[in-house]
């Protein structure tokens, strides 16, 4: 079975964005949905302990709040849903991820970003220093689209630094999951020192782009359809301004050289175009156990 697709849920807008994406997610590549919603851990306090009537209370209305969470989900994917207990929201989603082995955590853009817009909160800067799986960042209003849109493209963005290999084996392996086309773009133009001439741009560009289009050919399913494009920009947020994008498709990251092995950090080229980009993102952590398909879970 297919790893499963982590939603950590609250009933808020942010979660309600969470959960959108997720039973897209989990449609498109036919995996179960876990939805989490992670309380305090209280328990181990010794200021104030734990009162029993409040945290029944509290336990009750976590419980009201996944109900309406199913009554979104209805028949659309397979789905469970689980109160978690821990010191922060990422730490429980993190913890819970590891114990089913899922494929993706999903969560919601912080409150306050523009419609259509990323905007890093709390719970998602942590994930993307702690998770191990990776992290797909809903950006707000989510929630106004059709589960039934699905996922209609993959989009990888690839440099020449180290990590560009098991970012573009994990894009590839997405893209066949979902029978979606995969759109390989190329960074080199705008990761090449500045001061280089317009022609060895252009012939960087080029030749990059011709490499790893190659690459992606021998890995595919002959029915995944792949193109590749150059950005084109004299930065990360002009290129990415400048290309066209779905609406319903992905654009998948990989972590920054800095993150330790099998862990996420946001790095600066990613999280330039996290400032810009109108469609999810997921961040791939630096090294996987097994990046051949989305089933493989992780030991």
């Amino acid at each position: 079975m297919t790893a499963p697709v982590v939603v950590g849920y609250t009933a808020t807008d942010t979660g309600a964005d969470a959960l959108a994406l997720g039973i897209r997610v989990a449609r498109a590549i036919g995996a179960p949905l876990e939805v989490v919603l992670v309380l305090p851990d209280d328990a181990r306090s010794v200021i104030t302990p734990p009162d029993a009537a409040y945290a029944r209370l509290v336990a009750e209305q976590a419980e009201r709040w996944l109900g309406e969470a199913v009554v979104t989900i209805r028949d659309a994917v397979p789905h469970r849903e689980h109160v978690r207990h821990a010191d922060s929201f990422a730490e429980g989603l993190v913890a819970f991820a590891d114990e089913v082995g899922a494929g993706y955590i999903v969560v919601g853009a912080a409150n306050g970003g523009l419609r259509g817009r990323h905007r890093l909160g709390t719970v998602a800067s942590e994930l993307l220093h702690s998770s191990d799986v990776p992290v797909v960042l809903a950006p707000e209003g989510s929630r106004r689209v059709d589960p039934a849109v699905g996922i209609s493209r993959i989009t990888a963005a690839i440099g020449s630094r180290p990590g560009a290999d098991v970012l573009r084996e994990e894009s590839i392996a997405l893209s066949a999951a979902a029978s979606v086309p995969l759109r390989l773009l190329s960074l080199v133009t705008v990761d090449l020192p500045p001061g280089l001439e317009t022609g060895a741009i252009r012939i960087a560009g080029a030749r990059h782009a011709e490499e790893v289009l190659a690459q992606a050919r021998i890995e595919l399913p002959t029915d995944v359809a792949a193109e590749v494009v150059v950005a084109d920009g004299d930065s990360i947020e002009e290129a990415v301004r400048d290309l066209s994008w779905d609406p319903a498709e992905l654009v998948v990251v990989g972590s920054s050289r800095l993150a330790q092995p099998r862990r996420l950090f946001l790095g600066s080229t990613a999280a330039k175009m996290l400032h810009e980009l109108p469609v999810p993102l997921v961040v791939v952590p630096r090294s996987r156990a097994d990046v051949s398909s989305p089933e493989g879970s992780r030991p």
